[in-house]
């Protein structure tokens, strides 16, 4: 189906007064149907009233020569859309008292962040010196099947975003529609003053445009919301309407009209959000607006995704642990994402990137996924019949969003799977609809239909998309064009008789057909070429030229053309209407490929590396475990190591010299939890993993110079985001807090947020090189000290000492207590400096440590905590058989009879 000319362009242009000479020659900024269309003209005339507001020529066009055939070759289904048109356009404005105009430039504040401003808004400023864009829900499906298709992750997404005024401030309501899938996602969360979940939220999104309220940047009094949002997407579109377009009672309307009868459960969830409900109204009447079109009724996949569902990684974290993006080279694949996409589809490349950024907490549904992975691994004949099934498959999102004929795969590789999610898949490939659908689209549509590079191919393929014999007049109107198309090549090879010259026949979308020669000009009597050809122009030996009797000839073929694309676009609009009914097995199927295709990219990973199953208790075990990103990037394997965090013992302090491992260490323990969310297996030997509702991280960069950009305001930021939302099911990484200001301060802001998030039960890493900090487990029972060792080498050439990073990971504080020293004496200080520096280090090294004596009272009750904690954690997971059970209870009560005793014989030192 042939997508409509009637869209407004927000012109990148400052607007000019309405009555101003430029205002009257540039005509109006939102062009609503004003320009000439095919079916405006009086060969179209007899288009219903219901018919659409136009059509184009061709998809795609480019200028270029191309051979012209004699007969039509295979075609393409047209284009299809949800959109059909509404009566007018006045009658919209009418019923909607739609404010239009275009602001003046006195209106604009250069200091305030430029707006583009709506036709559904009134008084806002205008934002000028933006790139110009023009919104189009109807995507060609050409260019949807093309191997040089939109990319996956380009921008396609409009978010509406409203917040809530007065007590409700802080409630967030949030709609968005993907352009390359008719599906609308609403949410409504409560956030922060921080708004980190806002700004986490879009940054998944990746959005092309943000609509929001005209009250929320009114100029000198925006909202913190809005402020925040310019700062963080500015590279992105800014929309505002009127607020009374955020009416969550038409929002409701909205759903019940247009949402899908499977779907319509979305009703029970989003009766009582009002504000995204507000959202969804203001957006879907916008695009209407845009597009002076509207959705068919139950034609849309409408769902409610509350922030409950999935773990929360706040945009910042996201970076710290290169999720998507190497902070290094945006351009290279060592990321998370890099290291996970094995997909072969957009769709499910997608679905992997907003599993990435959004992991699940269900364990339930995370074990699911990780049968069917296991199923994959043990059974080579599905995993790779399978993949080679979803690598045939096009980009079914998109597709979707076009209502085109949808490839008949065969679903024979799942039938004989055991997992209940790879039967239920196989169950809903099964569907008898898509028989139907088939059924109806191969009655209208030749089989043969496919995409073709070159704008005369493109043509052609529309004008034969349609069987013949559907419609008498189309198939005269296709004979006419094939005769006109005849004529051409046959005048043209006459001249070429005539004149006894090389012509050729070309086509470009600009000029229709026209004719090309190349040659010496020295074949040219009097160098000149005969005057029946006009429009002569020539690069190097190449001519293009033209006759009045071409140009006529053209005249009729385009006459023609309108004639077939309007029947043509008839016949399919009816077509459409017949398959809405069955259309949600094809959303059953989009999912169902792009999950699919993640699930097989997490098997392809593992057969990659040795990566293994996790399991999922209340006790965070990994034996053995490495950083994935690190093994793409190393030549050998990175150092393994081991990690035990449990309630009873859920704060590390790790230390160690500069480049050590403790970041690394950070962001491995992180990437593995969410690899083991998202339903993947990791890089360990054993791991075991308890949901984590939110992941943070305070990375530090300062090992790096060249991207060190962290200064202490921006800990803080970081640091008072994480104690804000953090909870008991957080987890927490934090790494080099309080070096961006003096050591003093940096210890004690160390010491107090470490008291803070001791309070919760949440799982805490906090790397440091205060060592100061690890007197703290005298007072917590719950704190481990670890440290990463080194070896000091010999160097016989230098006769000095140097330090070998072993990356281990060991129980205990750090022995290399001077480790800045170490590092400033082999650089360029003088030797006097370096003497001076160790004598006040060892005096002020040796005062502290005088008041940092632990009490025996303190180790007995560690030594208590610990064998309690054990015990507690054994009765809530253990699955041994009663002899190995009873084997390790005893172990423990070995191990507590031995450091109780220990406690007691320091005590009765301490008292001699």
């Amino acid at each position: 189906m042939l997508r409509p000319d009637i869209s407004p362009t927000f012109s990148s242009v400052p607007a000019a007064s309405p009555c101003s000479p430029e205002a009257r020659s540039q005509g109006p900024r939102y062009n609503f149907g004003l320009q000439e269309t095919p079916l405006s003209r009086p060969s179209a005339q007899a288009a219903s009233a219901s018919s659409p507001p136009g059509t184009s020529g061709a998809a795609g066009d480019r200028s270029g020569s191309s051979s012209l055939p004699g007969h039509p070759p295979s075609a393409l289904p047209p284009q299809g859309s949800y959109f059909r048109n509404k009566r007018s356009f006045a009658e919209n404005t009418h019923a909607s008292n739609v404010t239009l105009g275009t602001s003046s430039s006195s209106a604009r504040d250069s200091n305030y962040p430029q707006i583009l401003k709506s036709p559904l808004c009134a008084g806002n400023p205008q934002r000028s010196g933006y790139k110009s864009w023009t919104p189009q829900m109807g995507y060609s499906v050409l260019t949807a099947t093309s191997s040089s298709a939109v990319s996956a992750h380009s921008p396609s997404v409009i978010v509406a975003v409203v917040e809530g005024r007065g007590l409700a401030r802080g409630e967030i309501g949030m709609a968005s529609i993907d352009l390359k899938s008719p599906q609308i996602v609403l949410s409504q969360f409560a956030d922060n003053t921080t708004y980190a979940k806002v700004i986490t939220k879009l940054k998944i999104l990746s959005p092309l445009e943000i609509i929001m309220s005209n009250t929320a940047c009114v100029v000198g009094n925006s909202t913190k919301l809005f402020t925040l949002i310019t700062e963080n997407f500015k590279n992105v579109n800014f929309t505002t309407i009127q607020r009374k377009y955020f009416n969550e009672t038409k929002g409701l309307e909205y759903i019940e009209q247009l949402c899908i009868a499977e779907f319509n459960t979305v009703l029970m969830e989003v009766q009582s959000k009002y504000y995204c409900l507000a959202a969804v109204a203001a957006l879907l009447k916008y695009v209407e607006f845009i597009q002076n079109s509207v959705y068919a009724p139950k034609s849309l996949k409408i769902c409610f995704q509350g922030s409950e569902q999935t773990a929360m990684i706040d945009s910042s974290s996201a970076q710290n642990l290169e999720l998507l993006i190497n902070n290094q080279d945006s351009r290279n694949n060592h990321t998370l994402f890099g290291v996970l996409n094995y997909t072969k589809t957009p769709g499910g490349s997608r679905r992997l990137r907003s599993n990435i950024l959004e992991p699940l907490v269900d364990v339930e549904t995370i074990n699911m996924r990780l049968d069917c992975v296991q199923e994959l691994l043990q059974d080579e004949e599905l995993f790779f019949g399978l993949q080679s099934v979803i690598a045939r498959f096009l980009d079914t999102e998109q597709l979707l969003s076009v209502l085109v004929q949808i490839p008949k795969q065969d679903t024979i590789t799942l039938k004989n799977c055991n997992t209940p999610l790879l039967r239920a898949y196989y169950g809903s490939l099964e569907d008898k609809r898509f028989g139907i659908i088939l059924d109806k689209i191969k009655t209208v549509i030749n089989d043969d239909a496919r995409y073709m590079k070159g704008c005369l191919n493109m043509r052609t393929q529309k004008c034969y998309a349609v069987r013949s014999n559907i419609n008498e007049f189309l198939d005269i109107a296709r004979r006419t064009y094939t005769e006109i198309v005849d004529d051409i090549a046959g005048m043209i090879t006459q001249l070429a008789e005539k004149y006894s010259l090389p012509l050729r026949t070309s086509f470009s979308s600009a000029r229709g057909f026209f004719i090309q020669m190349t040659t010496d000009c020295t074949v040219l009597p009097n160098d000149q070429l005969p005057s029946e050809f006009i429009k002569i122009s020539k690069v190097k030996n190449s001519y293009s030229f033209t006759s009045a009797d071409l140009i006529k000839m053209n005249e009729r073929c385009q006459e023609s053309l309108r004639e077939i694309y309007h029947m043509t676009y008839m016949i399919v609009c009816k077509l459409l209407s017949e398959i809405y009914e069955h259309i949600h097995c094809l959303y059953k199927l989009s999912d169902t490929v792009s999950m699919l295709d993640m699930l097989l990219s997490f098997a392809h990973a593992c057969t990659l590396s040795d990566y293994v199953r996790p399991e999922f208790t209340d006790t965070l075990a990994i034996k053995q475990g490495w950083h994935p990103i690190l093994e793409r990037i190393s030549v050998e394997k990175p150092v393994a190591n081991n990690t035990y965090i449990t309630e009873g013992s859920n704060f590390f302090i790790i230390t160690g010299p500069n480049m050590s491992g403790k970041s690394t260490y950070l962001k491995q323990i992180a990437l593995c939890q969410i690899m083991a969310q998202i339903g993947s297996y990791v890089p360990a030997e054993y791991s075991s993993f308890r949901i984590a509702e939110q992941i943070f991280t305070r990375i530090s960069t300062d090992d790096d110079i060249e991207t060190n950009s962290s200064t202490f305001m921006k800990e803080m930021k970081e640091v008072a985001y994480i104690l804000h939302n953090a909870n008991d099911k957080s987890l927490i990484l934090i790494d080099e807090l309080g070096r961006g200001t003096n050591t003093e301060e940096g210890i004690g802001i160390c010491y107090a947020v470490c008291e803070h998030l001791l309070s919760l039960k949440a799982f805490t890493l906090f790397a440091t090189h205060f060592l100061e900090l690890c007197q703290i487990d005298v007072l917590y029972p719950n704190v481990e000290n670890m440290h990463f060792e080194v070896q000091h080498v010999k160097n016989t050439s230098r006769n000095k000492e140097a330090i070998l990073y072993t990356y281990k990971l060991s129980k205990g504080l750090t022995e290399e207590k001077n480790y800045g020293l170490k590092a400033a004496e082999v650089s360029s200080l003088p030797p006097s400096i370096v003497l001076d520096a160790k004598d006040i280090t060892t005096q002020i090294t040796r005062q502290i440590l005088q008041n940092q004596r632990s009490a025996p009272e303190m180790e007995r009750q560690r030594a208590v905590y610990h064998l309690a904690t054990r015990l507690v954690q054994t009765a809530r997971n253990s699955q041994l058989d009663p002899d190995s059970l009873r084997t390790y209870l005893s172990n423990l009560k070995k191990k507590y009879e031995v450091d109780f005793p220990r406690a007691e014989q320091d005590s009765e030192k301490t008292e001699e």
